[in-house]
């Protein structure tokens, strides 16, 4: 494997490309088992038409472990956003109709989104009273069996040299409730100081499914509790804010 070309360096991971090939490199302290529930995810993806990179391998270099996968060449939508400002609401568009689609599958054996924001919401630093609110409102939510990617933004969105979508980063994917996915979306977008955007792919998604926005915001406190566990300090305090908001203009 070549690890002279480096694409991106995320947190306490690094990837590399090697000819038709996609090295993500996970540091040395980088829990085992978390990285081989990644690679599941994505072969469990594979096994669906979704445009997904496929899993070539798992391996370890001098201690660290690493997901090969097939390299796409193209840009993600993010990098499309900043070099087309002009056209950003037709890329939310199509980001939009991409997890629509995305959402439109299912796979019964991925993780279940309920079981996930229950563990992150029980280890968040909250005071126990906020905690039971938010896993009582968390129970009385419809439960689906959506796919739900867990960490959808235009970064992890690749348009090929075909204008094909290849939609990457499959760690925090599980099967539940596709509002839920939107509204931890429509948090990233805040999260990146993208207001304007946000706001736009919210309307976006409701206007094109239907969705009443109340029932998306409904997720927020919860999506955002449970982001607590790995947010940083200012993501923190951003967090906090919507936590204990119950109703949304």
């Amino acid at each position: 494997m070549n690890f002279d070309k480096i694409i991106a360096v995320r947190n306490n991971k690094t990837i590399f490309r090697d000819n038709d090939k996609c090295i993500k490199l996970f540091g040395k302290d980088y829990p085992k088992d978390d990285i081989l529930n990644e690679a599941l995810n994505q072969a469990r993806i594979e096994r669906t038409d979704i445009n997904v990179p496929k899993i070539l391998s798992v391996e370890s270099f001098d201690g660290k472990w690493a997901i090969v996968s097939e390299y796409i060449k193209g840009k993600t939508v993010a990098q499309l956003m900043q070099e087309n400002p002009d056209k950003k609401d037709e890329y939310l568009n199509r980001i939009v109709d991409i997890q629509i689609d995305i959402q439109s599958k299912k796979s019964p054996l991925l993780n279940r989104q309920r079981d996930k924001f229950a563990r992150k919401i029980m280890a968040c630093d909250l005071d126990a009273t906020t905690r039971y609110d938010l896993l009582t409102r968390l129970e009385s939510m419809p439960k689906h069996e959506k796919i739900c990617h867990g960490d959808f933004n235009p970064s992890n969105v690749i348009i090929d040299e075909n204008d094909k979508a290849y939609i990457i980063d499959w760690s925090h994917v599980t099967q539940g409730n596709a509002s839920a996915d939107v509204a931890r979306t429509y948090l990233l977008f805040w999260l990146h100081g993208d207001i304007n955007g946000a706001k736009k792919y919210l309307d976006l998604f409701c206007q094109k499914t239907g969705t009443d926005k109340k029932y998306v915001q409904k997720w927020m406190p919860i999506v955002a509790a449970s982001q607590l566990v790995k947010g940083n300090e200012k993501e923190r305090e951003f967090l906090h804010s919507w936590i204990n908001v119950v109703e949304y203009e």
